[in-house]
């Protein structure tokens, strides 16, 4: 079944404009949700605005956003005005620049969409952006207003269609921090070698299930047969020598 898209707008390079629609790459529908209870009546418990001030709730007319400029001092923006601050990055994504696809690091990207052309008017100027892009290995830099904040955006070409990557702001990403520099010895490093080309697979998404979720659904499972599963044993952990350790996994294979 088709998804519904996300977000519908353009996309633009100088001159060339077409329709497109975007879509979350990823979900998280299937995750095990849980509702919160009232132990006491079985009914669900629902989240409410209280004032601070007289505890009473707050009626969502009443509700407004407010920017901290002192002590119960603040500073009140309208949604209207918050509106009237997102101009054409609503509704356009007009790239800006373009940079080697390499130059931007992993910790810049933040959330993966799915861009594609919006009717068939568009294919042939979407098509074309595309494949510039890939044929140059270079990626598109833009802007675009999603949930009220504009975010800086990357494009990529991917296969058939484009992924546009929503990136960190400058103040999100810390600098790196690691260990002191220091050069693995030797022998364990040949050891540690080994160790990878014997564990070493195809990638399958299957490598990156979520046991936990497996667990919830089992336990949900057996709850509703009024069994409860056996218990998982707690793995044992112990601090051992590297050396030692090496050694007794590579035996192993």
């Amino acid at each position: 079944m088709a998804r519904s898209a996300y977000w519908k707008g353009y996309l633009k390079l100088s001159l060339v404009t077409c329709p497109v629609a975007m879509v979350p790459a990823t979900t998280e529908a299937e995750k095990v949700r849980f509702h919160i209870l009232n132990r006491a009546t079985g009914n669900r418990v629902i989240a409410r605005y209280l004032d601070s001030g007289t505890g009473k709730p707050v009626a969502e007319d009443d509700e407004v956003k407010g920017f901290p400029r002192g002590e119960d001092d603040h500073v009140i923006l309208e949604d209207e005005e918050l509106e009237a601050v997102a101009l054409e990055s609503t509704r356009t994504i007009d790239i800006d620049m373009f940079v080697p696809a390499e130059s931007i690091g992993w910790i810049w990207l933040d959330t993966p969409y799915y861009l594609s052309p919006n009717g068939k008017v568009g294919e042939e100027a979407f098509a074309v952006i595309r494949e510039a892009m890939a044929a140059t290995k270079t990626v598109g830099i833009s802007r675009l207003v999603i949930a009220r904040r504009e975010r800086a955006v990357m494009l990529e070409p991917r296969e058939n269609g484009i992924i546009l990557w929503t990136l960190h702001y400058g103040d999100e990403v810390r600098e790196p921090q690691g260990a002191d520099e220091e050069k693995a010895p030797t022998r364990q490093l040949t050891m540690v070698k080994k160790l990878i080309d014997a564990r070493k697979r195809d990638w399958d998404p299957a490598m990156v299930k979520d046991p936990v979720q497996e667990t919830l659904l089992k336990m949900v499972a057996a709850r509703k047969r009024k069994k409860k599963p056996a218990a998982k044993k707690k793995e044992e952990s112990n601090v051992v020598d590297i050396m030692d350790a090496l050694k007794r996994s590579l035996a192993k294979k």
